[in-house]
């Protein structure tokens, strides 16, 4: 009796392999699967009256990949490379027996086909992919810092050759039917009513039970290691994995040389060394990091872990929206893609109509692109209505205010929308660092108010930070994350503060990098340095971006909101002296850290060099490095202690996907936790002697220290 697989030999004597994981809505490779492979390849090749075999699934996808809950607590565990590479020799093992069993395997491909899901359909003879259920074939394990354990990395250039292996295994790229079948991932594809008929012909009719490599004079397509277009292959992604991983990332470098290896020995020995690299990936922190935030945590938010119970679901059927600035329009773009009404507001029915016409250029894009077709466009932007009438907000279920940094402003839009709305109505403002709690106290109903904050650009961005008041009630938060979900985004959870979680912990980042260059660290260095480090942008570059005016003016406001005059520290200093003195306000303005020359590209202002002279001696990288890491980890820790980050989980992915915080540390958190949070203390204590007391760790930190506390006391449970 199989418990995952459906056995049936029909009249005509072909084995129907049905996969069907009990209790689940995806099939996934788990061991369990993979025993029930094993066993009923084995009785179909010991049955004389079976002709050959048709895998197949009972799901609306065939596999969608192995089963990454299990794999992420392996590092935790304890588990050494030599047992982890024990796990990818045995799903070899029982795919290298289904394609040398003797009789003829042919896989009719239903839906869904990644990473080990993918490994499974190589190991057939024949592949017949529906071509119309929207399947995608694809290697996602390098994402998660991973390779292709299955045998991806032996039998994909052996199928498809080396240039095409190496697109879908390094860049991860998913393929569709018909790229598929052009570049020979599959023999066919038929209507998905049409693919096991399609199947079962070819094992009656042709039946090849021997793959390609394992017939004699077999050649890679495209040429082998000494072809001169494979050489030229390996050579270039040697450097577009330098230039794209800094070399921070192991499983690029890992998948690319299993795949050289591998191809220069036999196929045995290939999955052999598959096996080995997979292995010392799996037993290393890199993978769980980004296993355990990419994966498991962001799919939990995605889920809404952080919903209270004991409320109904809810949707939003009409959004308004203060502001048609750069954020307002992207919300509505996004909430009227997903079929909301949004009515977009502004002063000015000019800055309206701009507004909307944001989301006209994006359908125009996506048109172009083939994204989009004119009539779903026009049915979208159908759904916007730009207004300069408040009267036009009455009957919104949710009303969003993206409007400038200012608390008079912000409370005089609040009254006046209250006085409109039903009561029902919950009212969340985008702010980036105001604290909800005051904003709040503009409103009559401050248990239904809240802070929802958008990345930009919106439409790419996937996070969008929750930011609860002191009055806000479950109600709220569980119809907020409801809305959060209707259109597609991934929630974080955090309490109030100035600059919540993710604008306060970012804005260390900047003002490190800012001091770095006060101190008579080479701009360039700098820059270069935070992207060695995993930072997709360097620290002067991104606060051109926001623009020094804005730090400027959010410094001052903290100052007085604290009752003290404008901070002069190494940071503010040099970013008043850039306001006040130079006028170089960022980007938005033409000048900045960087000059802007129209028609050419942005490049560091060579003034920087007299107003911010260049020490004699300048640091090293890594040390620059650990700066620009440790800084952010630290005020993560400080959100912690503080509570405003309630669960590890909030944290790291809102340093991944809203400041964009390393995906290999695992997020801020996580950073903390990998080096040992005995020895972040450690190298806190050595920083903060040359660079100042912002490095100093509070006694929470230290007494968790030396307690042994992580932040992710469950991790190997």
């Amino acid at each position: 009796m199989n418990d995952t697989i459906q056995y049936i030999v029909d009249s005509d004597g072909i084995a129907m392999l049905t996969i069907d994981l009990p209790g689940t809505s995806m099939n996934v490779l788990t061991p369990e699967l993979m025993a029930d492979l094993e066993t009923c390849v084995g009785r179909a090749a010991a049955d004389e009256n079976v002709k050959g075999i048709v895998l197949t699934s009972g799901k609306k996808a065939f596999i969608a990949g192995a089963d990454i809950k299990d794999m992420v607590t392996a590092y935790d565990r304890g588990v050494s490379a030599a047992e982890a590479a024990g796990f990818s020799h045995n799903l070899n093992r029982v795919l290298r027996r289904m394609e040398t069993c003797g009789k003829p395997v042919a896989v009719a491909i239903n839906g869904l086909a990644l990473g080990g899901g993918l490994e499974v359909c190589l190991a057939g003879h024949y592949r017949v992919l529906a071509s119309d259920t929207g399947a995608q074939l694809g290697f996602p394990e390098v994402n998660i810092g991973l390779l292709p354990g299955a045998g991806g990395t032996q039998r994909a250039p052996r199928l498809i050759g080396f240039r095409n292996a190496a697109t879908m295994i390094l860049q991860c790229k998913n393929q569709r039917p018909e790229q598929a079948l052009e570049m020979g991932l599959v023999h066919e594809i038929a209507p998905l009513a049409e693919i096991v008929e399609r199947a079962r012909r070819w094992v009656l009719e042709k039946g090849d039970p021997e793959q390609p490599w394992d017939k004699k004079g077999f050649k890679f397509p495209g040429g082998g290691l000494a072809h001169p277009a494979t050489a030229q292959t390996f050579m270039g992604g040697n450097s577009l994995i330098a230039k794209n991983t800094k070399h921070n990332y192991p499983a690029p470098i890992a998948a690319q040389s299993a795949m050289f290896e591998g191809a220069a020995t036999t196929f045995d020995a290939g999955l052999e060394i598959e096996s080995q690299y997979f292995g010392t990936l799996l037993a290393g922190p890199v993978a769980r990091n980004m296993m355990r935030t990419l994966f498991v945590s962001k799919g939990k938010a995605d889920k809404l872990a952080r919903r209270p119970g004991g409320v109904d679901k809810s949707q939003v059927r009409k959004l308004g929206i203060l502001g048609a600035g750069m954020m307002g329009a992207g919300i509505a773009y996004v909430s009227a893609k997903t079929g909301i009404e949004t009515v977009l507001l502004d002063t000015i029915e000019e800055n309206a109509e701009r507004g909307k016409a944001y989301s006209q250029g994006l359908l125009e894009k996506a048109i172009e692109r083939g994204h989009a077709t004119p009539e779903k466009a026009e049915a979208l932007l159908g759904r916007i209505t730009p207004t300069t009438n408040y009267h036009d907000l009455s009957g919104c279920d949710l009303v969003i205010e993206a409007v400038f940094e200012s608390m008079e402003l912000k409370a005089d839009v609040t009254r006046k929308t209250e006085a409109v709305v039903p009561e029902t109505c919950i009212f969340a403002s985008n702010t980036s660092t105001l604290p909800i709690t005051g904003l709040a106290r503009a409103s009559e109903r401050p248990e239904q108010f809240i802070g929802l904050h958008f990345f930009s650009p919106v439409d790419k961005m996937p996070l969008v930070e929750i930011i609860l008041g002191e009055k806000t009630n479950d109600e709220t938060i569980a119809r907020s994350l409801d809305y959060i979900r209707q259109i597609r985004k991934t929630p974080i959870v955090v309490n109030d503060s100035r600059g919540f979680y993710t604008s306060r912990v970012f804005s260390t980042y900047t003002s490190e990098g800012i001091s770095m260059l006060a101190e008579g660290v080479k701009p360039a260095l700098i820059e270069n340095a935070a992207k060695m480090a995993g930072m997709p942008v360097g620290p002067l570059a991104v606060t051109d971006e926001v623009t020094l005016e804005l730090a400027w003016k959010i410094g001052k406001e903290t100052a007085a909101a604290q009752g003290i005059d404008y901070p002069y520290d190494t940071a503010s200093g040099a970013i008043a002296k850039m306001v006040e003195e130079l006028d170089r306000r960022g980007k938005r303005f033409g000048r900045g850290f960087y000059d802007y020359p129209e028609g050419g590209r942005k490049h560091l202002w060579h003034g920087l060099a007299e107003h911010f002279p260049p020490a004699d001696t300048q640091p090293e990288v890594e040390e620059l490095k650990k700066r620009l890491l440790v800084i952010q980890a630290l005020e993560s820790a400080r959100c912690v202690e503080e509570g405003v980050v309630t669960h590890a989980e909030d944290g790291d992915i809102g340093s991944i996907f809203g400041w964009g915080f390393p995906p290999y540390t695992g997020g801020t958190l996580s950073y903390i936790d990998t080096i040992g949070i005995r020895e972040f203390v450690a190298e806190c204590d050595r920083l903060a002697g040359p660079y100042g007391n912002r490095f100093n760790a509070s006694d929470w930190l230290r007494n968790r220290a030396d307690e042994g506390l992580v932040f992710y006391p469950n991790a190997s449970a």
